[in-house]
């Protein structure tokens, strides 16, 4: 007689477990009614091995349906969604909330890791900027670092695609930073013209993202940027510091690592949003002041 589980039932069968194990695992969880009619069945019926992994059980079962089931290695795999611009912070929370692991071990190993970048970014302290942003696909037999490597490895795959092969490290701090400005895919290019502009002319980029970056690090951001903010003392504050960040300050797309490798021939140095999710350029403080004005009309209507 089939066993209806009480709800979902996830059951995780480690490498290495027994087939009476296996056939315990599945009884303690209420999935199967007999360990010992599970391992006779599989020893007399034992045409292929049992697979470990997660799985979901949530409707009734005969156990000849679970064991052909955990035969087949019908495993639960969890998804999880990195969108463009995630921090290494984002990427941890989201790993965790997918039941994949602890934020904590993430962090750990998104450091102790950095020997999967270490030929295109020798100077790199985490694997942030090199974990690309996709849907993925992992199970809880998958250890953390498998996870790191797949991101990586699908980071190595688009950069490939662009011909992104040289001053690479630099690209994706560029990149990371042209992400958070703007989520406006045709204006990429224009805003990495407004900082390669700016560092031509050894000009603080003055990008509100890094700052809030530099914050996250140290744990101290509140959740919005205040003028006092501008003043941390970090080398990801662009305001203190000309130069790029010595680090990208998220995971950038494929578009933002393109703006970034070509970006617009402009002569603008300014950038502000338009209160309408797009920004007005300038290549003058008194234009860009002008477009500052016109921002704070926008909003003080709403």
């Amino acid at each position: 007689m089939p066993l209806q589980p009480e709800g979902q039932k996830f059951v995780l069968l480690r490498p290495g477990y027994s087939t009476w194990r296996i056939a315990s695992e599945l009884k303690s969880a209420q999935v199967i009614r007999s360990a010992n009619a599970f391992v006779l069945w599989h020893y007399f019926h034992h045409k292929h091995s049992l697979k470990a992994g997660e799985y979901l059980f949530d409707r009734s079962a005969t156990a000849i349906n679970v064991h052909d089931r955990v035969a087949r290695g019908d495993i639960y795999v969890h998804t999880l969604v990195i969108p463009e611009g995630y921090t290494i912070f984002d990427i941890a929370q989201a790993v965790q909330d997918a039941g994949l692991g602890s934020k904590q071990e993430f962090l750990q190993l998104c450091t102790a890791d950095i020997t999967l970048i270490s030929d295109i970014a020798p100077n790199a302290k985490s694997l942030e900027g090199y974990l690309f942003p996709a849907t993925y696909e992992f199970t809880r037999t998958e250890s953390m670092h498998d996870m790191l490597a797949a991101m990586v490895k699908q980071f190595r795959e688009v950069a490939a695609s662009i011909g992104l092969n040289a001053n690479v490290q630099e690209m994706v701090i560029m990149a990371s930073i042209i992400e958070k400005e703007t989520a406006v895919s045709e204006e990429r290019p224009l805003v990495a013209s407004v900082y390669y502009n700016r560092l031509a002319r050894n000009i603080a980029l003055q990008a509100d993202p890094s700052v809030i970056y530099a914050e996250l690090l140290a744990g101290t951001y509140r959740g919005a940027l205040h003028h006092e903010d501008l003043q941390v003392k970090s080398a990801y504050n662009t305001y203190r510091y000309p130069g790029l960040p010595p680090g990208p300050i998220g995971n950038p797309g494929k578009t933002s690592l393109q703006a970034a490798m070509q970006p617009a021939s402009t002569d603008y140095y300014y950038f502000v949003s338009d209160g309408n999710g797009h920004h007005r350029f300038a290549n003058s403080l008194e234009e860009h002041n002008r477009n500052v004005v016109k921002l704070r009309q926008v909003t003080s209507k709403r």
